[in-house]
């Protein structure tokens, strides 16, 4: 073969060669580039979640929170944010099967869902009338009322300690609330006077509590409690005999008596009956024929006891009042209400524990307070130390099953220690 033709063909032999390997190289950089591209591509976007409050997305919309003021109604709110009248009407209208606008009070919080422009109109309000549910105004589209409950947690607690100052102040401090302070002190209110609980004085309470997001929304029930007062032990079991929760002593006995002790939630007692008071507004001794309580205005006051009301007005000096006959024997009265509850008025028929009226000054008073009055025979007496009937003991029939029930809380209440400033004393060593 001639030797040109060899070198030519060596020489093109080599330049095909680069060619493919110049162009599997660029084929394989492409293709690296093409895989970042696919890769950057897919990459998920990251969505943001919307926000919910109260059910709706509210992300386009600006919220307002707030507390209704006294005497602030439903239109003022509303009319704020540019709803007008005849959309207030017709939401009315719309919520008289659902919640009564009129009822909505002074101090609950509501939230306004408004539009984020110039004109800021209202699209929602919601109005908490208590920590467990809301009420839902909705003006998106159509008016639409409803009332929607927050899922609500039970929870089984335990509280104990020594009192230094008083039930109330150290049960707060253990980190009761008011309310299971008012409940204990209900309880055992025929057993215990408060206003002379003694410091060493002791307790332990076992019950169950409301939370929503583990805050405390009220107390659900009280299982069983023991209070050590000036040495001696008071038991105290919830037990159902068929006919609600009552609460009994180790016995099987009632703790309660046909008359609360307190027609005013726990508080203190600023004069009591004493046949020769020095009147603080009239300046002179005289007879005061009651016990007064002293509480903040708009404080509730209760019915001691079931019976049918005799007197709901306002006196001169007794101020707006009421007055319960309770049975043939006994009465009570109410003075110095702030306001008369609704629906109270003579002829009514009321339960023990309801609603009469609110703490205030009118008549006579030189400060809020509740004075209680009681009658027995038509005579007035004083209601501290009038002998009263018990409620019904365990029924017979259901005493085997309460002593086996009183057992098992016993046993409960015996593995919680009382605390005290030095060291963790077992109830077992209180005895």
């Amino acid at each position: 073969m001639n030797k040109k033709i060899v070198s030519l063909t060596i020489t093109l032999a080599v330049s095909i060669g680069l060619v493919y390997f110049i162009s599997q190289d660029a084929s394989d950089s492409l293709s690296e580039v093409s895989k970042e591209v696919v890769l950057a591509d897919s990459v998920p976007e990251v969505i943001k979640e919307p926000k919910i409050l109260y059910g709706m997305v509210v992300d386009s919309f600006q919220v307002a929170e707030n507390s209704v003021k006294r005497n602030q109604s439903i239109s003022d709110i509303l009319l704020a944010y540019n709803v007008s009248h005849q959309q207030i009407f017709q939401l009315a209208n719309k919520s008289k099967s659902v919640f009564d606008v009129r009822k909505i009070a002074a101090n609950k919080k509501y939230t306004v869902i408004y539009q984020d422009d110039s004109l800021q109109s209202a699209k929602a309000l919601v109005y908490e009338p208590n920590p467990e549910e809301y009420v839902v105004f909705n003006l998106l589209d159509s008016i639409n009322v409803y009332i929607e409950k927050r899922p609500v947690n039970v929870e089984k607690r335990t509280i104990s300690g020594t009192i230094n100052t008083s039930l109330y102040e150290d049960m707060l401090d253990e980190g009761g609330t008011p309310e299971l302070v008012d409940l204990v002190a209900d309880m055992y209110g025929w057993q215990i006077d408060f206003t002379k609980i003694y410091p060493g004085d002791q307790f332990k309470v076992i019950y169950t509590e409301r939370t929503i997001d583990g805050k405390s929304v009220g107390i659900e029930e009280i299982i069983g409690a023991e209070l050590v007062h000036y040495k001696n032990s008071f038991l105290s079991v919830a037990f159902d005999q068929g006919q609600g929760i009552d609460y009994f002593d180790e016995e099987g006995k009632s703790l309660r008596k046909a008359f609360l002790r307190y027609p005013v939630k726990f508080t203190r007692i600023s004069s009591r009956y004493s046949p020769k008071r020095y009147h603080p507004v009239q300046k002179r001794y005289k007879a005061h024929l009651g016990t007064d309580y002293a509480a903040p205005t708009g404080t509730p006051i209760y019915a001691a006891g079931d019976g049918v009301i005799t007197k709901a007005l306002y006196e001169k000096f007794n101020g707006r009042n009421v007055k319960i006959r309770h049975n043939a024997t006994f009465s009570t009265q109410y003075l110095h209400m702030s306001r008369i509850a609704s629906g109270i008025k003579p002829g009514q028929k009321v339960k023990q524990g309801q609603l009469i009226g609110y703490v205030g000054s009118t008549g006579l008073a030189s400060g809020p307070h509740l004075c209680y009055r009681f009658w027995k025979n038509g005579r007035q007496v004083d209601a501290l130390k009038v002998d009263l009937p018990p409620s019904e003991p365990i029924h017979e029939d259901k005493l085997a099953a309460f002593m086996r029930y009183k057992d098992y809380v016993k046993f409960q209440l015996d593995q919680i220690p009382y605390k005290t400033d030095d060291k963790e004393v077992l109830l077992a060593s209180a005895h």
